[in-house]
């Protein structure tokens, strides 16, 4: 088979690309990310960016952008591969490296807005008016307080229970 022309997947290979593309639109990631790392997850050479641009069927933008948000997570590493001029990529595969990365790229920073706009919420109930309205408020932006608090408490354990 010539170098450029594509490699299909295999059934498994395929299953596993769905499983993980799926997987990151409940997180409401791009689907190219999912297929990107079920790749390299499955894969059991190192593949290089263009072969995961040929395999996929994706463009080397999307490519691109997908590695650059996998490498902040750290799911992959970059190893030798058989053409020593282009980067070839292996999943990492522990589930506590890759939980850990998206806890910290996406999920703490969104907690940490969440702080910042609560504290403009607090100040908009204040001027509320309507008492009886202020009071509904205030109920709910305390719980939201609540909430943020508790899931901040819950990241580490649920690093700490997958674990491997």
């Amino acid at each position: 088979m010539p170098d450029d022309e594509p490699k299909s997947l295999v059934e498994i290979e395929k299953e596993v690309v769905s499983l993980f593309a799926d997987g990151v639109r409940v997180a409401g990631l791009p689907r190219s990310i999912g297929e990107i790392y079920g790749l390299l997850f499955i894969s059991r050479e190192p593949l290089s960016l263009d072969d995961l641009v040929k395999r996929l069927g994706i463009s080397k933008g999307s490519a691109s952008q997908g590695l650059k948000f996998l490498r902040t997570l750290g799911a992959f590493r970059e190893v030798d591969g058989p053409d020593a001029r282009r980067t070839y990529f292996e999943a990492d595969i522990k589930l506590k490296k890759l939980v850990g990365g998206f806890i910290r790229e996406q999920l703490r920073p969104h907690f940490d807005s969440g702080k910042d706009r609560i504290k403009t919420l607090e100040k908009e109930v204040m001027n509320e008016g309507d008492a009886a309205r202020r009071a509904f408020y205030e109920e709910r932006v305390k719980k939201l307080e609540r909430w943020l608090k508790q899931a901040k408490l819950l990241l580490p354990l649920v690093q700490r229970v997958l674990g491997e």
